[in-house]
Order: structure tokens, then C-alpha cells, then sequence
């Protein structure tokens, strides 16, 4: 058949265009936002009746563009930052942060301090609901601000969900910026302390974003396809450093209540 007749017949309605490798790759970006877990290769393969060769060539093309993101530890597929980003664009995301309101408010009165429920992007975190610290005197931001995705707490957090070798290449892209004197500029000293954040499962800025503000990141894995980060913020002279197992404890509990509430 000639162009000129394919063309014809497409915008008369009579054949549809159609594209394989993009209705596969939706099928699969499809398959794992529905799932409330990570999604293997064998798995995805299985699911969706592909092969396991053209189920790794979609998935290494989705996870080049952001549109998927691996797991390091379990060689394990989630959304992608780039997914978050076109999501953003319509607000559509915002409802999470409705929904986690309460929960970040009464750990916020727990705990005195400005509370953030944030989601990772591409290049940035973006905060989707905050509760401010009753304090005169505290650390505010807006839903709908963004954070470098290289600063303090929550970046460490957000980062260490990948692999070392996808955080130096964001590295070698963006560069390690001093924000602070306390800002960590040296890349095997922050591959480190990644480590130390898998480990431990939290992250801390002492003062490495802002001079005299310190942060708690604790992520909330990948609810429903949203790459989730709690974190509290305060001054130095309040969040003391015989203060920080009690917070982090409250975090670490109200995090788990809202994976329960997110994921229902």
C-alpha cells in the first residue's frame, strides 16, 4: 500500500495507527504503577506475555528516559522521576498530600517541628504538604516548592534508592554544590554517607542546606507509584542532638502510618 493511501485510510478512521513498541511500553509503565511493589524483569515478563529480551530493551529504554527507576538492592522496577514530572503538570499529585494532612499535623505537634511530605522529581524534590511549627519563629515552605535534589537530608534520602554508579552520573550532570561550610563536596565521602543512610534508614543535614537548620528525611519507599520522602526541619538550638533518637523514632512511626493510609 502507498503512503498516500495509508494516510487516507488512518484519517478516515477505517485502520488505526498503531505503534507496538509504545503500546508495550505503556502496558509495562501500567503494569508496575498498579503494582504496591517493585516489579522484576522475569516478573514483568511474565505479566505481560512479553519475552525477557524485549522486556529488558523496554525497560533499560524507560529507565534512560526517567520513566522507570531500579532498585539497586533487588534489581527491581518503579515509576520514574520523569513520570512525576508530567504528572505535576496538572497538580494531579497534590492529592496525596490532602490525604497525608492529618498524619504530618499530629507529628508535627509530637514532635515542634515544620513538617514535609515531599516526591521525588527529576531533578528536584517537590514538597506536596507541609505543617509549620507553631514556633513564632520557623522553617516554612509551601506546597509545590522545590528542593535540590542534591541538598541535606532529603536528597540523601531520595539518593540513596539508587545505585552509585546512577548518583555519580547525577553528580558528574549537576556537580556536589556548597551550599554551607558543612555541605559534603567530595564524592566518595557522599557515596558514604548514602551508605550509611541504607543502612540506618534515615538521613540528617546538620546544617549541610541551610547554616543553623538541621532535617530528618525518612523516604517512604514507592506508594502506588510515588517516590515519597518524610522530613522534619528546625533551627540548631532546637533540634539538639539529644533530641534526635526521639524524633527520629516519631518519623520512622508516623511514616509507617501513612505507607498504611497511601497504599489503602
Amino acid at each position: 500500500m502507498i503512503n498516500g493511501e495509508t494516510d487516507r485510510m488512518n484519517r478516515s478512521g477505517n485502520v488505526g495507527y498503531k505503534a507496538p513498541a509504545v503500546q508495550k511500553a505503556f502496558g509495562l509503565l501500567k503494569l508496575v504503577a498498579e503494582s504496591n511493589r517493585g516489579l522484576g524483569t522475569s516478573e514483568l515478563a511474565k505479566c505481560l506475555g512479553f519475552s525477557k529480551s524485549t522486556t529488558h530493551g523496554l525497560i533499560q529504554a524507560l529507565v534512560k528516559t526517567g520513566a522507570l527507576s531500579e532498585s539497586p538492592q533487588r534489581k527491581t522496577y518503579f515509576l520514574g522521576p520523569a513520570i512525576v514530572d508530567l504528572a505535576f503538570k496538572s497538580r494531579n499529585y497534590f492529592r496525596v498530600g490532602e490525604k497525608a494532612q492529618p498524619v504530618i499535623e499530629e507529628l508535627r505537634d509530637r514532635i515542634g517541628e515544620t513538617i514535609f511530605l515531599g516526591v521525588l522529581s527529576r531533578s528536584h524534590g517537590i514538597i506536596v504538604a507541609t505543617a509549620e511549627a507553631s514556633n513564632p519563629l520557623n522553617i516554612s515552605s509551601s506546597p509545590g516548592t522545590t528542593v535540590p535534589l542534591l541538598a541535606g537530608a532529603v536528597g540523601k534520602i531520595f539518593l540513596a534508592g539508587f545505585s552509585d554508579d546512577q548518583v555519580l552520573d547525577i553528580i558528574g550532570e549537576k556537580g556536589l554544590p556548597q551550599f554551607t561550610a558543612h555541605s559534603i563536596v567530595s564524592e566518595a565521602a557522599y557515596l558514604t554517607e548514602l551508605s550509611r543512610v541504607r543502612k540506618l534508614g534515615y538521613a540528617l543535614d546538620n546544617e549541610e542546606y541551610l547554616p543553623g537548620v538541621k532535617a530528618v528525611a525518612v523516604g517512604l519507599g514507592n506508594l502506588r507509584g510515588l517516590p515519597l520522602a518524610l522530613w522534619a526541619v528546625g533551627f540548631a538550638g532546637t533540634m539538639t542532638q539529644d533530641k534526635m533518637p526521639g524524633i527520629i523514632k516519631k518519623i520512622h512511626a508516623a511514616s509507617e502510618r501513612l505507607k498504611q493510609l497511601l497504599d489503602a
